[in-house]
């Protein structure tokens, strides 16, 4: 029998607020088809999502694990995953994005080993949590969707505090499964399914602003520099090098928004040689300049003030 093609992978980046770095996805648009999409994806943050209702199968590396109303999913930054619902249902879904290590700054100890909630750091992940097993974690994520809906007074900070019980919650599940798994995985071993160029996705995620070559990407995913741009290029449809200024590029439009440095000292913040080769790639991506692009954020921001943090979202359709 051929060996199946293996799934297209696709790349989806949330602009999350660099202030409150939390993006809510809600309300009865959101609906996935009970027709597989036939692509992974993965983005760049942690996924909370609840079931609401009916059921269906979530795919991980393309292998199927099922759901139903009232599991909660968490999904990590750079784990390829897709969602259908049961044939002939829609499964009705809220999800949560956040980014844990700007949210939760100077708030957690810094003995924390796990700061980053992810499948590399523990034997056992758990990617869907039942609710039947795990009702507290499913009321805490319902009281999370409440707050950022309701968005009375002072919400971020109640939300941001319900998000770090969240995390805490969900860190001490996977340390538990972890330590009842160990005997089954040598320690240090990284899990068969790890996403292939997860090392290098992390270090460009983290060092942005530094300088460093392809070849020190490709020396992170013990490949050679010829065979890791291949592999990127088949994974993130760009170049390393590409990606590399198109995150640094989104990291200034946060800068741009929320700050008030010039054009210049933003250049180098996000690690760019000259502010002429930064416009150059601002106006490429963005198809804009960096000063229209402030121009016309801080107009829109003026309109919008009372406006859903719907506003921020990247991918705005269900599958």
């Amino acid at each position: 029998m051929a060996k199946p093609k293996s799934a297209v992978i696709e790349y989806r980046n949330y602009y999350l607020p660099i202030h409150f770095p939390v993006l809510l996805l809600s309300g009865d648009y959101w609906k996935i088809s009970d027709i597989p999409s036939g692509r992974l994806h993965f983005h760049n943050c942690l996924e909370i999502g609840v079931c609401h209702s009916h059921s269906g199968t979530m795919e991980f590396y393309g292998e199927p694990c099922p759901f139903k109303e009232g599991d909660v999913t968490v999904i990590p930054r750079n784990v390829p995953h897709t969602t259908y619902s049961t044939p002939g249902t829609e499964s009705h879904w809220s999800y949560v994005y956040f980014d844990p290590q700007e949210l939760f700054r100077n708030m957690l100890p810094a003995t924390w080993k796990n700061y980053d909630l992810t499948p590399y750091n523990f034997h056992s992940y758990k990617h869907i949590l039942s609710g039947n097993e795990y009702p507290h974690i499913h009321r805490l994520v319902l009281d999370i969707i409440r707050e950022l809906e309701n968005q009375g007074p002072s919400y971020q900070i109640s939300a941001r505090g319900l998000l770090l019980s969240l995390y805490i919650q969900l860190y001490r599940i996977e340390n538990e499964e972890s330590k009842g798994s160990a005997g089954d995985k040598p320690e240090g071993q990284p899990l068969e399914n790890s996403l292939i160029i997860a090392p290098a996705l992390d270090y460009i995620e983290k060092n942005y602003m530094q300088q460093f070559s392809v070849d020190y990407l490709a020396d992170l995913c013990h490949w050679s520099t010829t065979h890791f741009r291949r592999v990127f290029r088949e994974i993130m449809g760009t170049s390393p090098l590409d990606h590399l200024n198109n995150t640094r590029i989104l990291k200034s439009c946060n800068l741009l928004r929320s700050t008030e440095h010039s054009i210049l000292e933003i250049s180098e913040m996000v690690g760019f040689h000259s502010v002429s080769s930064y416009n150059r790639c601002f106006i490429k991506i963005m198809q804009t300049s960096p000063r229209d692009y402030r121009k016309q954020i801080q107009q829109s921001d003026k309109r919008a003030e009372k406006q859903s943090i719907l506003e921020y979202a990247g991918w705005m359709f269900p599958e």
